[in-house]
């Protein structure tokens, strides 16, 4: 009897717990109360910087999460919680960009939003050229400039040369003229700015002065009526001098008579304070009397013009003779001292026009 009472008992309790599990499992109540997402939003902000970072806020009603598709080249889509972002840097152009909003029971909803990347033109650009000599070296800078173009106008359909931010490049050029050096800033896309910049190249006249090179300008200025100075073909190509163009000087009416010339480069007396220069004089008369080398426009204004002249008489005729001017000797010039103009004149204390001779070699030694 009392095994009876007991599978009975156990009978009922079975009952229960299957009454129970199926009441859990078959009750569909929770799943038919989610519906799909709605009133999708998308909060695009784009930076100005033209770095293409755009900020993407995705925003919907019932979202579990969202599928951010950026629309360009990206394969995957980023997942974003309800609340959060996501930054994507996007080339300039137009995009499609799609937000697929998810439920926590995963029904999606998508929608489209347009993406317009332009971006700005590159502003205040600056171009550095600095230049030596047949050399130049171009930087330059600009707000919101992803990199540069320059072109350095010597060459007939030219390409332009890659430029980084903050770098510096160099360009020798062949020939003497005036070049238009153009500077194009980039800004990623489509956007630009540019600057055009013209410059003179010549060859400096300094010295050694020899006046072989067809190109340098052999600047001899004269002063005084009838004063000549004139580049020629060497008169006696032989002895000390066999080179094939040399400076011709024709003394003037007065006795101040002459030439100067300013120079690309300072004389520097730290390299040297003896002047030689090679010279011819046809005229056997002209033997005893002196030629002229003065040195003025010192740099910082120290030695004052007037200072350092230094006469050196012709000792032969019918050769070429080197004769030495010997600044060293001038106590008043500072051993540091820099020239910006040679001055050529001779027998200064004689009035009277006429008197010819050649120069050639001028050079600064110790």
């Amino acid at each position: 009897m009392k095994i009876i009472k007991y599978v009975a008992a156990m009978l009922v309790l079975l009952a229960t717990m299957a009454s129970c599990k199926e009441e859990i499992y078959d009750d569909t109540s929770f799943v038919q109360s989610v519906t799909a997402p709605a009133k999708l939003t998308s909060l695009i902000d784009q930076t100005t910087d033209n770095s293409g970072n755009v900020t993407i806020t995705p925003g919907g009603e019932g979202a579990g999460s969202f599928d951010v598709h950026f629309g360009d080249t990206t394969s995957a889509p980023v997942n974003v919680l309800p609340g959060g972002k996501v930054v994507h840097k996007y080339a300039e152009g137009n995009y499609l960009v799609k937000i697929v909003a998810k439920s926590v029971t995963g029904i999606t909803t998508e929608s489209t939003f347009p993406l317009s990347v332009v971006y700005r033109a590159p502003e205040n650009l600056i171009v550095t050229i600095t230049k030596s000599v047949a050399t130049i070296k171009v930087k330059a800078t600009a707000d919101f400039a992803k990199s540069f173009l320059v072109y350095y106008g010597d060459v007939v359909g030219e390409t332009g040369t890659p430029l980084a931010l903050g770098a510096e490049i160099s360009h020798t050029y062949t020939s003497l003229d005036t070049f238009d050096v153009k500077v194009v800033a980039l800004s990623g896309g489509a956007a630009k700015s540019e600057l055009i910049t013209p410059v003179i190249i010549t060859v400096p006249f300094v010295f050694p002065i020899d006046f072989e090179s067809p190109i340098i300008n052999y600047f001899f200025g004269t002063f005084g009526g009838g004063q000549l100075f004139e580049k020629v073909a060497n008169p006696n190509k032989q002895g000390l001098n066999t080179t094939s163009t040399v400076g011709k000087f024709t003394k003037g009416f007065e006795g101040w008579s002459g030439t100067y010339s300013p120079l690309d480069a300072p004389l520097d007396f730290t390299k040297g304070k003896k002047v030689k220069v090679l010279v011819y004089n046809p005229d056997p008369a002209n033997i005893g009397l002196k030629m002229n080398v003065e040195l003025e426009s010192a740099v910082g204004g120290t030695p004052a013009n007037g200072v350092a002249i230094l006469k050196v008489a012709f000792t032969k005729s019918g050769v070429w003779e080197e004769l030495v001017f010997d600044f060293g000797t001038i106590a008043e010039i500072p051993g540091t001292t820099k020239f910006n103009q040679l001055v050529l004149r001779f027998n200064d204390t004689f009035d009277g026009a006429g008197a010819v001779f050649y120069v050639d070699n001028f050079r600064l030694t110790k």
